[in-house]
């Protein structure tokens, strides 16, 4: 029964045990699904579920038909019209991250959105090239690009004898991966295995990106600079780019760099407006296309090619190419970095439509997105685009300028198309610096995110801890080793966060059904005898040692310890009286002896293992009381524990192996005559431990108890101190002697102090 009184409440129940609890509350029974039952429900068919497959399959058949076109359809052509310039420029330049003639790029920035617009959940990204899986494309682009001897260019069955042969090479190289990367993610969406994005965590895609970015502004300074750097793909790589830009720095082409240092000067100052007074402005300044106009039409009016050795992004060809036909030997060579950029495009795509459905209210579908990713890099890559994803820029602007659905992503590919069939050459005599100045314009929010270490740091130092490794992994070992390394340790912070878990030891504090750490309180009320140790993690065989040794230094004994050196001394008991040498008589112990010492001689396996097994007095005529001063100056350290209590409400699971070790450890404890509790388990966790035969003789299942207070009251009414009155502050001593029984033998006689429990 429960009644409040004000701000606090008064609970009149039992003291319930786990096995008192069942008896009076009985479950009602639960009928489990097995993998049969729901393998019929996923094979079973009905209209409805059909219907239902169609609508998640085509989510534009859900929000097209309520589509309100006096509403959102302004909004929509002012944003896709504004998103469209951009993802013409980003469409060029990031092509340059992936080594191929900048045209490809449209193709890259027009493919995605059309098939999203029809298979896409989220309303507001805008699909298309990402600068990191540009730079992880082209990292695979030159890694199968040979540039040694004319021989050994034969990777494809082709010859590149020239420069067109080789940007050919390097197209099919680029289409494979985003096809095979496409093929990977369509595949994971049909088999609903979206949830591999929770694998990559908030900070390991903040420092992902971040080293990324590093990777893109080391990669765009040989376009800056116009110097001939060769293209590296193996871990330090980076280091090998920047020292051979370093080397060779005087023969920079001052032209490109100080259009290019201009160029970046106007976007970031006027990027810093757009941000600082986006409330003021209807739309934000498209300062990429005022830049584009005025950089192509000074660069052709005053013949920067001819005049200055400037590189141009030169012919770009109208239309569309014809479909490649997959080349398979290309996919062998290129399943691992295709399954990387298959992951982190639909890690980071996810993560910026899941930002822009929870701010406007929405669902999206993870399985559903990995769909309409995989298909948009199938189609991009058979027309010769490299892969796609989103870019937080460009969503930013489609978002902020009004958009409302992918209408205004439809809208956006309508600009993309009218450049690649009609005004096309107009962007011939642009600088390729520009381009590359272009997109470096847009990294500053990508390099911004070293801010996140000190927030990271306050929060939580594993965090920070894999953001920081997760940097340095990708930028020494480059995206694809850097990926997996940064995968694998953030699953070791895992490990050991379980492994090494903050064990604590629990008081009462302000004398109530409260417990707490000790540590962090001083006003706290301990029972004499009484300890309650908290464990905050699973317990499975790679922590359960940890856990005896945290739970060993909370107790401040070993068990075993205690129970080995109890067996010895009764053993030598044993021995003494069978020879004759100990007697017991009203005033005591008589032997015969001068002295008994216990001694620590080396012990072999067998006599060890006798050691180990429960203590048997029954032999002797009397009775041993292990923390009195024990006959015969024996040795053996005193308990002032009598029961321990083990928090498990933090215990998720427990594997096979920690089960043993689990029942060992309270083993020792109960045949040292200490009793053991387990408090804050689940009915399931009990069951599992039932099924595994954990219980005995010894370890019982009556050791559960449902709450700390019940295991404390029901220790209490044990022990007969209901009615005692203590101060917790003050040392009680329990005195003991011994006293001959009606039967000859010793007893022990306990002076109890009267103590009064108050909650």
């Amino acid at each position: 029964m429960i009644e409040p009184i004000g701000n606090q409440y008064v609970v009149a129940r039992p003291v319930y045990s786990a096995n008192a609890f069942g008896e009076e509350h009985k479950k009602k029974h639960r009928y489990h699904k097995t993998f049969l039952d729901h393998l019929k429900v996923c094979c079973s068919c009905s209209t409805q579920k059909a219907k239902r497959i169609a609508l998640s399959l085509l989510p534009i058949v859900s929000w097209l038909p309520a589509y309100r076109i006096k509403e959102w359809l302004l909004s929509d052509i002012v944003s896709g019209i504004s998103t469209g310039l951009v993802c013409v420029l980003q469409g060029l330049a990031y092509a340059l991250l992936v080594t191929i003639p900048p045209g490809y790029g449209l193709y890259a920035a027009f493919f995605p959105i059309i098939v999203y617009f029809f298979l896409g959940t989220s309303r507001h990204i805008s699909v298309g090239p990402f600068p990191v899986l540009s730079i992880m494309v082209g990292a695979t682009v030159m890694r199968l690009t040979p540039t040694a001897s004319p021989d050994a260019m034969n990777s494809s069955n082709s010859s590149m004898s020239n420069n067109s042969s080789l940007d050919d090479h390097k197209v099919m190289v680029a289409a494979m991966v985003t096809i095979l990367s496409g093929i990977m993610q369509l595949a994971m969406g049909v088999l609903q295995v979206g949830f591999v994005v929770v694998y990559l965590s908030e900070s390991l895609i903040s420092g992902f990106t971040t080293a990324a970015a590093v990777h893109v502004l080391v990669s765009q300074l040989k376009f800056i600079l116009q110097l001939d750097v060769k293209a590296y793909t193996d871990p330090f790589s980076i280091f090998k780019v920047l020292n051979s830009i370093f080397t060779q720095i005087e023969k920079t082409n001052i032209a490109d760099l100080v259009t290019s240092l201009i160029v970046l000067l106007i976007l970031f100052v006027v990027k810093e407006i757009n941000q600082r007074y986006k409330a003021r402005l209807p739309v934000p300044i498209p300062i990429e296309l005022i830049m584009t106009v005025i950089a192509t039409g000074i660069s052709y009016g005053l013949d920067f090619k001819n005049r200055y050795n400037v590189a141009v992004i030169g012919e770009m060809q109208k239309g569309f190419q014809a479909p490649v036909t997959p080349d398979l030997q290309i996919f062998k060579e290129t399943i691992g970095d295709s399954f990387s950029i298959a992951i982190v495009g639909f890690a980071v795509a996810f993560s910026v439509a899941s930002v822009y459905s929870l701010k406007h209210d929405y669902p999206i579908d993870g399985n559903q997105e990995l769909i309409a990713l995989g298909l948009s890099n199938i189609f991009t890559g058979s027309f010769k685009g490299f892969a796609s994803s989103t870019a937080l820029s460009r969503s930013a602007i489609q978002e902020s300028t009004g958009g409302k659905t992918q209408v205004a992503g439809l809208l956006s590919a309508v600009i993309v198309l009218v450049v690649i069939v009609a005004i096309g050459y107009l962007l011939e005599p642009m600088q390729k610096s520009v381009l590359a100045a272009l997109a470096l314009g847009n990294l500053k929010g990508m390099l911004m995110q070293f801010t996140e270490i000190r927030r990271l740091w306050r929060k939580d130092k594993y965090d920070c801890l894999i953001w920081i490794m997760t940097f340095i992994f990708v930028v020494v070992l480059g995206l694809a080793l850097g990926l997996a390394a940064s995968v694998a340790f953030q699953l070791l912070t895992i490990v050991f966060r379980t492994q090494f878990p903050k064990c604590s030891t629990l008081a009462n504090v302000g004398r109530n059904d409260i417990y707490k750490n000790k540590k962090d309180y001083s006003e706290i009320y301990e029972r004499e005898g009484v300890k309650i140790f908290r464990c905050p993690s699973p317990i499975y065989f790679a922590n359960i040692n940890f856990f005896k040794q945290k739970l060993i230094d909370a107790v401040g004994f070993s068990p075993l310890r205690i129970l080995r050196k109890r067996n010895k001394a009764v053993k030598k008991l044993q021995k003494l009286q069978k020879k004759g040498l100990l007697q017991v008589t009203p005033k005591g112990f008589v032997c015969t002896i001068d002295g008994l010492k216990d001694s620590d001689e080396e012990l072999d396996n067998n006599q060890i293992e006798e050691l180990d097994q429960p203590i048997n007095t029954t032999d002797l005529p009397f009775h041993i009381d292990w923390n009195a001063d024990l006959p015969l100056n024996l040795e053996v350290p005193k308990v002032d524990l009598h029961s321990l209590i083990l928090d498990f409400s933090a215990v998720s699971f427990l594997d096979v192996s920690s089960m043993r070790g689990l029942k060992r450890i309270l083993q020792e404890f109960i045949r040292i005559k200490v009793d053991v509790y387990i408090v804050g388990t689940d009915d399931d966790f009990i069951e599992k431990l039932a099924r595994c035969e954990f219980f005995d003789e010894e370890v019982k299942d009556s050791i559960f108890f449902l709450t700390i207070h019940d295991a404390v009251l029901h220790i209490l009414m044990k022990k007969d101190y209901s009615t005692s009155k203590f101060n917790s502050s003050q040392a009680k001593e329990i005195k003991f002697d011994y006293t001959i029984n009606t039967n000859g033998g010793l007893r022990n006689r306990e002076c109890k102090v009267p103590v009064e429990t108050k909650f």
